[in-house]
């Protein structure tokens, strides 16, 4: 079993920055493909940010909407990973989730996810 818990969300004005980290325990996840999911009120919860076991390259990958903006990075020493969040906009306002889906499940697709996190809450404001 893996558990995941998420810190650093926050209220921030538009333009603004957050970084936010998904701290694993009960077993190491340097094999699985880590990911990063947000749900609003009244919608799915969508991919946001991907990022690959790093023997395979680490490959990092995003949603149209944050690319360029978010950055996902992971420390297996730590067993954590990462979104720094900059440039942020209203529409970034949504729960995060922090995921995990064993190689060579793909992570950016929510019935791949083994592991979910509880969720830290991101509000922009305009």
């Amino acid at each position: 079993q893996v558990q995941l818990v998420e810190s650093g969300g926050g209220l921030v004005q538009a333009g603004g920055s957050l970084r936010l980290s998904c701290a694993a325990s009960g077993r190491t996840v340097s094999t699985y493909n880590m990911g990063w999911f947000r749900q609003a009120p009244g919608k799915e919860r969508e991919f946001v940010a991907g990022i690959g076991i790093l023997w395979n390259g680490g490959r990092t990958y995003y949603a149209d909407s944050v690319k360029g903006r978010f950055t996902a990075s992971r420390d297996n020493a730590k067993n954590t990973v990462y979104l720094q969040m900059n440039s942020l906009q209203p529409e970034d306002t949504a729960v995060y989730y922090c995921a995990a889906a064993p190689a060579p499940r793909v992570v950016s697709v929510v019935t791949q996810v083994d592991y979910w996190g509880q969720g830290t809450q991101v509000t922009v404001s305009s």
